[in-house]
């Protein structure tokens, strides 16, 4: 029985991603919640000018806000404990959704009534 022979493998090939202006707002967020400060921070990073940066910090801002309004209308419904279970059971959320029915209806064409002359 013959051995087995390793065959060679390629060379590991590593991307590299420099790191973009948004993520350089991310970071600033997480280190103050002044827009000016977060700004600066930002401009620092990536080595951009602060008009550049400030721009940046308010697109994320407005990113935030609209997704905090969508998340206020989305509503999680729990249900009452079931019968018997112990009071720190845990209870699981229950989303609704609404989905239109894919049957159409048929309306019904009129019928004709014949008259007879009498």
């Amino acid at each position: 029985m013959r051995a087995a022979r390793k065959k060679p493998r390629p060379a590991v090939r590593v991307r590299h991603d420099p790191p973009t202006l948004p993520e350089a707002v991310f970071a600033a967020q997480g280190l103050t919640d002044d827009p000016e400060h977060q700004a600066q921070i930002a401009a620092e990073l990536m080595g951009v000018d602060m008009e550049e940066a400030r721009a940046a910090v308010a697109e994320a801002e407005r990113l935030a806000e609209a997704e905090a309004r969508e998340a206020a209308r989305r509503t999680v419904v729990t249900p009452a404990p079931r019968f018997g279970a112990p009071q720190d059971a845990p209870r699981r959320g229950v989303i609704v959704e609404r989905r239109p029915s894919r049957n159409f209806m048929t309306v019904p064409r009129p019928t004709t009534i014949r008259l007879t002359p009498r």
